[in-house]
């Protein structure tokens, strides 16, 4: 079993694979969002407290952060994010650039113990954000793709991870603190997309002993009802290993998958998430009239047994 543990500065979070599915909300990112990159770049955050406060309440456990924006000052920009962020919720964050610069900006702000995102196969890449992981003692998300690029063989991206765990280890990182992503491919274009994803993700458990996430809508690009066909990937997924995924909370479809797969894998005890959640209350009156009803059917027959309750029985 293996647990990663990302924090806040009051509030933790454990990636693992006897827990519930961490989710990771995607929406703090600029990339395709014209009108939050102008302004996060002008210095407005509006859109990313509403964005932060939406994703916290729709049930994201972990918020990533990102200000990857042209012609930007990307690490002021991600720096005053992070601290903005932190200012509103205690949910641990995800530290998302792929300048070194703007990620260490992050890290000397975060308050806690924060996931970094993220670190490649690619030589030049291990160098410079593997010191930063052991520096800060982080938690960092590592990308199965090398200077080859990615394969579509799911035991070449294998090999990349494997060489990502064993370099950590080279610094002192402990497998727990690595999150691989395993790069799930679209399924539209690559028909044995789904089956690869779960074959690798089932060998980085069981082989390397890693937690795993990836960007959860990627499986579906191009092709329509993406929902549920993403809500299907990661109820699948789940059942091979996956432990978390960056993916946009606000779509109840996939969350739904998500907790009936917690709940099926026996992440949920008792059940008691899932009723929670879609449980529906009692009319008002209806407690106190069931309960005279059991009463009145409990003295009949000279006060024998009342029946055994049907609660949960199929109507």
């Amino acid at each position: 079993m293996t647990d990663t543990v990302i924090s806040s500065a009051t509030k933790e979070v454990v990636i693992g694979f006897e827990r519930p599915f961490c989710v990771i909300g995607e929406r703090i990112n600029p990339t395709g969002r014209k009108l939050l990159a102008a302004e996060m770049a002008a210095g407005d955050y509006s859109r990313v407290k509403s964005d932060a406060l939406a994703q916290v309440e729709a049930g994201a456990h972990m918020l990533d952060v990102n200000a990857g924006i042209p012609l930007a000052d990307e690490p002021k920009i991600l720096a005053e994010t992070i601290q903005l962020v932190q200012s509103l919720t205690d949910t641990p964050l995800s530290i998302d650039s792929s300048i070194v610069a703007a990620l260490e900006a992050g890290l000397a702000v975060y308050k806690g113990r924060p996931l970094l995102n993220s670190v490649t196969g690619e030589e030049e890449r291990l160098e410079v954000i593997l010191p930063l992981v052991k520096k800060y003692d982080c938690a960092v998300i590592a990308i199965s793709n090398d200077e080859t690029g990615i394969s579509e063989d799911p035991d070449v991206r294998f090999e990349v991870a494997k060489k990502i765990v064993n370099r950590a280890a080279d610094y002192g990182i402990h497998y727990s603190s690595i999150v691989v992503d395993p790069l799930v491919m679209p399924i539209g274009a690559l028909g044995q997309a789904g089956q690869a994803a779960f074959k690798l993700i089932r060998r980085l458990r069981e082989e390397l002993k890693v937690n795993t996430s990836c960007g959860a809508s990627n499986i579906s690009f191009g092709l329509p009802n993406r929902h549920g066909l993403n809500q299907a990937f990661l109820s699948m997924a789940i059942g091979a290993g996956m432990t978390s995924a960056i993916m946009n909370p606000l779509h109840a479809e996939e969350m739904t998958g998500i907790m009936g797969a917690d709940t099926l894998m026996g992440h949920d005890a008792h059940c008691a998430a899932w009723i929670k959640k879609f449980r529906e209350p009692a009319p008002e009156g209806d407690a106190a009239g069931a309960r005279g009803r059991r009463e009145r059917t409990g003295r009949r027959g000279g006060g024998g047994a009342a029946p055994a309750s049907t609660e949960g029985a199929p109507a």
